[in-house]
């Protein structure tokens, strides 16, 4: 079999595609894959290293405001079609995905024009605009959260998880801890940011630093690259000698930190939903209140409403609140566990193998 994706601009569209292609390897080995994607797009540094066929195409996004761009971003969407098409010609998919991001746009809507089954998945709880546009045009819509199924057509949706939980779910516990300076057997709660972190939560982190000191959980924070040393200087970290709390610029072991940890604060990102919920791990989530139709905020309320997860605004965020909240989970035995079912009751944890039975179903 052949399968063609696409997807980019964010890793939120990347790592469930690779993750998929990962599964479907598992499955049958000979399956052969093609990633389009764009030059300038964080795809081009991350999937070469996964030694996937990578071939890009030149688009960019529609302005949200009345903009000349708006003209050029037309003909490149036209533009791209013919390439989209040459590419899909010379490969001869029998499927292609596309997982989100202006390049799916024109990647699905030529392989619908060439008569090849496509799906689209659909990560969040609000669909993005391209989605939107393609669903029209799929064959199926790929789906992680049941809420988003009243966008699209009935008769296209499947619920199919993302496969980044999969891709976690069968990582086991290990002492992965110790390399962060930390007890692999006590109470730990890992905060983050994001890859490149997040102001208000380093605020906040700040702010809660001597409580997290007089706490017997221990805390594992990545602060991101860009804080970090703002961080080391305003704490005076180089003067004392931390016990139950480590700071990182960033968490290269993430899938496994996560597997070890007994709760997670951070940002409402799908793959990070996806990740936690497969492994049946509590979580306060604080939306990231820059991203488009504030999709993050609907991420979270879906889980909110299920007791898998609290949520902190990002503007009512403080460090007293965060501490209280962090309390109120690891320090109630009866509260963590029954939000730690809630959490597994909402995770998705074979959603590359369901995915992979639609592509079966319309190859």
């Amino acid at each position: 079999m052949k399968i063609l994706i696409t997807g980019g601009g964010t890793g939120g569209h990347i790592y469930p595609a690779l993750a998929f292609v990962n599964y479907a390897k598992q499955v049958d080995p000979n399956t052969e894959f093609m990633y389009v994607g764009t030059q300038i797009g964080l795809e081009s540094k991350i999937v070469p290293k996964y030694n996937i066929p990578f071939k890009t195409i030149k688009i960019q996004g529609f302005r949200r405001s009345l903009s000349p761009q708006n003209i050029k971003t037309v003909y490149l969407f036209l533009n791209s079609i013919g390439k989209a098409k040459k590419i899909i010609k010379d490969f001869q998919p029998d499927v292609v995905i596309g997982t989100g991001g202006y390049v799916s746009g024109s990647v699905v809507y030529a392989a619908k024009q060439l008569k090849i089954p496509t799906i689209i998945h659909e990560q969040n709880s609000i669909p993005g605009m391209t989605n939107k546009f393609l669903s029209k045009y799929a064959t199926k819509v790929a789906i992680c959260f049941p809420d988003v199924a009243e966008y699209f057509s009935k008769d296209k949706v499947v619920l199919t998880g993302n496969p980044r939980a999969q891709e976690v779910v069968m990582i086991e516990k290990t002492d992965v801890l110790k390399e962060y300076g930390l007890d692999p057997d006590k109470k730990t709660v890992v905060i983050f940011g994001g890859s490149r972190g997040a102001l208000k939560i380093n605020q906040a982190f700040i702010e809660a630093f001597p409580l997290f000191e007089q706490r017997d959980y221990q805390v594992l924070y990545a602060s991101g690259e860009r804080y970090y040393k703002e961080l080391q200087e305003t704490l005076n970290l180089s003067e004392k000698k931390l016990t139950n709390i480590s700071i990182q610029p960033y968490i290269d072991k993430m899938a496994e930190v996560l597997a070890a940890a007994d709760l997670m604060v951070g940002r409402a990102g799908a793959t990070s939903i996806a990740e936690f919920t497969a492994l049946g791990l509590p979580a306060i989530l604080i939306p990231s209140p820059y991203v488009t139709n504030d999709h993050q905020t609907k991420n979270a309320q879906s889980l909110v409403k299920s007791g898998a997860v609290e949520m902190i605004t990002d503007k009512e965020l403080t460090g007293l609140n965060l501490v209280t909240e962090i309390d109120g989970i690891l320090l109630n035995e009866s509260r963590h566990q029954s939000m730690a079912e809630a959490s597994k009751k909402e995770g998705i944890p074979d959603a590359g193998e369901r995915l992979y039975k639609v592509v079966k179903e319309i190859s």
